[in-house]
């Protein structure tokens, strides 16, 4: 089996996240939550030999690929089929995880193999669902949300500045018939923006595809009590790592590790601490990780990547959902 995706800062999270020391186990138990090819599953089951790992994955058709590149490691593995804030907001497992790690990003699979039309790269039918048994798809997003609402939505989730021109582009082209490829919408977006900016360095269509990705997936309204429901799940003394892409991700992250590491984490109008003053978390990573530039040269997609990782002390109360809440 081809393998199309290269997983980011790879060697950061094998040494910050390895299960290796007095607090864990002899076969420690990791959590993947966002499995994908495999990827960071494969090399952790490979350097760490009595490590198990439960791979999450919302695509069964990418969970396919990663059970069968992992079949070599037996029951060392197993694997969910789900979003991963239903999975740990429903945790049923006998076992709590030493490890659990987040990659953010989308699979290079999903845009060079899927056909759902995540890049306007290849002319697909415009889909965008890491699960295809949602019932939104960035077709019915295009072909029906009203013009400011659409412009809203594509500033909101990419900071793009010609987003009310795209938006009333899209809307008169769908006057005239259903969007539905990708290559059509990125010719609407492209033939709407500035000639200085169509030719820029980046496609003038990269950050609407991003903005309705993310709307689609509903991916900033699932970050935050997935961090939160999986952070309750960690065994005291095992390590949470996330890896993020875009701004939006991390300062979700960001933002809740900081209040998890906080000695006192009552709200401000408390009139004395009643939260013991003690805080949840070690933040093993004061800033994010970053790739080198030997990884930005040999795998491009890394460019944007931040890993944070965090300790665990104790469990966060609601409270901790303060500040972080979905964009």
């Amino acid at each position: 089996m081809e393998i199309v995706h290269t997983p980011v800062l790879l060697n950061e999270c094998l040494k910050l996240l390895s299960p290796i020391g007095e607090e864990y186990e002899s076969d420690a138990f990791m959590i993947d939550s966002t499995m994908g090819e495999g990827g960071h599953s494969f090399y952790f089951l490979e350097k760490f030999p009595t490590l198990r790992i439960l791979g999450l994955d919302a695509d069964s058709s990418i969970q396919a690929r990663a059970k069968e590149r992992l079949s070599i490691f037996g029951n060392r593995v197993d694997f969910f089929n789900g979003w991963f804030n239903d999975f740990y907001g429903n945790y049923s497992k006998a076992r709590f995880p030493d490890i659990i790690l987040f990659d953010l990003g989308i699979s290079v699979f999903h845009y060079e193999r899927s056909g759902r039309g995540f890049s306007f790269r290849h002319d697909e039918e415009l889909d965008m669902r890491l699960n295809p048994l949602e019932k939104t798809s960035a077709k019915d997003v295009v072909n029906s949300m009203p013009e400011e609402a659409l412009a809203d939505l594509i500033y909101k989730y990419s900071d793009e500045r010609f987003s009310r021109r795209i938006a009333s582009a899209i809307v008169r082209a769908r006057q005239h018939g259903t969007v539905s490829s990708t290559r059509v919408l990125a010719e609407i977006i492209s033939d709407s923006v500035p000639a200085k900016y169509r030719y820029g360095q980046i496609h003038p269509a990269t950050r609407t595809f991003q903005a309705l990705r993310i709307y689609v997936n509903s991916e900033l309204q699932r970050l935050p009590k997935a961090l939160h429901y999986a952070f309750n799940v960690l065994k005291p003394n095992g390590k949470m790592g996330v890896i993020t892409f875009h701004s939006l991700e991390d300062r979700i992250v960001k933002n809740y590790f900081r209040n998890l590491g906080k000695q006192c984490v009552c709200p401000p109008e408390a009139p004395f601490c009643k939260c013991g003053g003690t805080q949840c978390a070690e933040l093993i990573t004061r800033k994010p990780i970053e790739p080198t530039t030997e990884e930005i040269a040999e795998n491009s997609p890394s460019r944007s990547a931040k890993l944070r990782v965090i300790r665990k002390i104790r469990n966060a109360d609601e409270m901790r959902l303060r500040g972080v809440e979905a964009i």
